[in-house]
This record gives C-alpha cells, sequence and structure tokens, in this order.
C-alpha cells in the first residue's frame, strides 16, 4: 500500500516505516502529523485517486529531525573582466517517519 502526498509544493509518493525528507515544517523533533492532502491512494488492485484530494484520506507522519541539505555552489564569472563571485546555499529539511496510511 502507498500513498501520493502534497507537501512543501511537490508530491511524495510514500510508503509505511519509510523515512522522508520534506520542505521545513513547523514541528517539533517527535512530535505526529497528520497530511490531509492525499492525492491518491493504491492498495493493491484498488486505486482511489483524489479530484483534487481523496475524501477522508490521511497520512500520520513523525517529524525524526530537522537539519540542512548539501552544500550547492553557485559560481557566476564573467571571462576577462576579473569578475568571479562564488555563493553557497544549504536549504532546511524535516525528516520524516511515515506511520500509517489511512483511506
Amino acid at each position: 500500500m502507498y500513498a501520493v502526498i502534497k507537501t512543501g509544493g511537490k508530491q511524495h509518493r510514500v510508503v509505511v516505516n519509510e523515512l522522508l525528507k520534506v520542505e521545513l515544517l513547523k514541528a517539533e523533533t517527535g512530535e505526529t502529523i497528520k497530511f490531509e492532502d492525499v492525492l491518491m491512494i493504491v492498495d493493491g488492485e484498488t486505486v482511489k485517486i483524489g479530484q483534487p484530494i481523496v475524501e477522508g484520506a490521511s497520512v500520520e507522519v513523525e517529524v525524526v529531525e530537522h537539519g540542512r541539505g548539501e552544500k550547492i555552489r553557485i559560481v557566476k564569472h564573467n571571462r576577462r573582466k576579473h569578475y568571479h563571485k562564488e555563493q553557497g546555499h544549504r536549504q532546511w529539511y524535516t525528516l520524516l517517519k511515515i506511520k500509517a496510511i489511512n483511506a
């Protein structure tokens, strides 16, 4: 059984007991969150597709940790102009553990 949820402007395919990295959420570590923006649920042969969300469906997750991803380097350079600019970025994330998919 798996579900497709929407969070942080993205869609994620989730399975029970899976770890999932999403955009930073305002929640404490160890807290349980319920996502109700479930777009699709597949249980064997049964497929429920929402228009746009599946009514009465939810996914329960537990917040494992908050952190920052790997550094991404942004380099701007103009040849022969003595222009070289380097910038870095580390995106905040929340690590979630999928507890249950309620159809």
